[in-house]
């Protein structure tokens, strides 16, 4: 599998995974989307967040977390929480590597993080704050793994037109 791999287990908003989804197409990353999902994939709300770009999608979906894990053995995963012990820049990101996130209510549970507390990561915020949204989190840690790959096979650099007078 070419480029990174964002997973979301068991998502809820279907605005948050429309705009995933439209972030994936734009730095050429697929989507694993882990059953249940808290909406129906046709929702308007994913149409219109992922705008005309969810056909360019590559989308891939799962039973459950087992079967995500049956059909990815030996599989670099990063697990995205607030539990996390180690920030999201401390680790190196190797293209294919998946980035793991959890259900916008609850997170990726307990259970999964203590089996993979050497892939765990989080992003930092003050104390009080319970999460950031999915979307922005997905973003944030995203391009840190594109930055650190040296955004191979993005457009780096924009260009101005020409004033016209």
């Amino acid at each position: 599998m070419d480029g990174f791999q964002i997973v979301l287990l068991e998502p809820e908003i279907p605005s948050n995974t429309g705009n995933i989804g439209r972030t994936c197409v734009a730095t050429g990353s697929s989507l694993h989307l882990i059953d249940p999902l808290g909406f129906k994939l046709n929702e308007k709300a994913i149409q219109r967040a992922g705008m005309d770009y969810w056909d360019q999608l590559k989308v891939f979906r799962y039973l459950d977390y087992e079967d995500f894990c049956s059909k990815n053995p030996d599989r670099k995963v990063y697990f995205a929480s607030t539990k996390a012990p180690r920030r999201y820049t401390d680790v190196v990101y190797e293209e294919g590597s998946f980035i793991l996130f959890g259900k916008e209510s609850a997170g990726i549970p307990e259970d999964i993080l203590y089996e993979n507390r050497d892939t765990c990561i989080r992003i930092p915020m003050l104390g009080q704050m319970r999460s950031l949204n999915l979307a922005n989190s997905v973003a944030i840690v995203l391009y840190e793994a594109l930055r650190q790959t040296g955004f191979r096979g993005l457009e780096s650099e924009g260009h101005l037109r020409t004033k016209a007078w």
